[in-house]
């Protein structure tokens, strides 16, 4: 089991909340910390994670979860509710760049993702989470490739995929439909002219034999 599952697995499941995404991160400024809830200095891995709950009306959270050296759990330390969410910061617009900016309403972060294709999927994933859960106060997103906020995003191209595959469809059952209905409009003209004809020959037969 990767880290992303087992996050999903420990953290979220047990809260009846579904993980979106997560990226793992590194602070672009190094912030020492004294001392740990583990009881004492130590290395420790950082992971962004996105969240919705399962139960109805759902509602989407950021999570900031760490595992710790040496340990095999993950422990959920910050939490912000989405639309607490203010900026999202890719900071540099026409280029691949692993390091991005959150600002929320009590707080703000700098960080470097793993990879840059590592960010641009959890951007992608962010940013079509804050289109759906949140009806206002959305997010601005800022200094961030067009891909991101649509175009080549794996969401819209997943829409498009299945929206085209409908329209074939739907265009492949009219198609279809048409076709039959000719052939019933044909049937229905045989029918009638094997009717007109039998009535005529009986006709005839009648009169010779008068």
């Amino acid at each position: 089991m990767n880290a992303k599952s087992a996050i999903s697995k420990e953290i979220f499941a047990p809260h009846d909340e579904r993980m979106l995404g997560a990226v793992q991160v590194k602070r672009r400024t190094k912030k020492k910390i004294p001392f740990l809830a583990t009881g004492g200095q130590g290395e420790y891995l950082t992971y962004i994670c996105l969240s919705v709950t399962n139960k109805k009306p759902a509602q989407a959270s950021i999570t900031k979860v760490k595992q710790f050296e040496g340990s095999t759990s993950f422990v959920r330390r910050t939490q912000w509710m989405l639309e607490q969410l203010r900026q999202v910061n890719g900071i540099d617009p026409n280029q691949d760049s692993p390091e991005f900016d959150l600002l929320f309403e009590n707080a703000f972060d700098q960080w470097v993702a793993n990879t840059a294709s590592e960010k641009c999927t959890f951007f992608q994933i962010l940013h079509h989470t804050c289109q759906r859960y949140l009806t206002d106060k959305k997010p601005e997103f800022i200094n961030c490739q067009s891909k991101i906020m649509g175009g080549n995003s794996i969401l819209h191209s997943a829409a498009d995929s299945v929206t085209s595959a409908v329209q074939k469809a739907s265009q492949a059952l009219n198609e279809r439909g048409e076709r039959l209905g000719r052939t019933e409009e044909k049937t229905e003209e045989l029918k009638n002219s094997a009717q007109q004809f039998a009535e005529t020959a009986h006709k005839l037969a009648m009169k010779h034999k008068c």
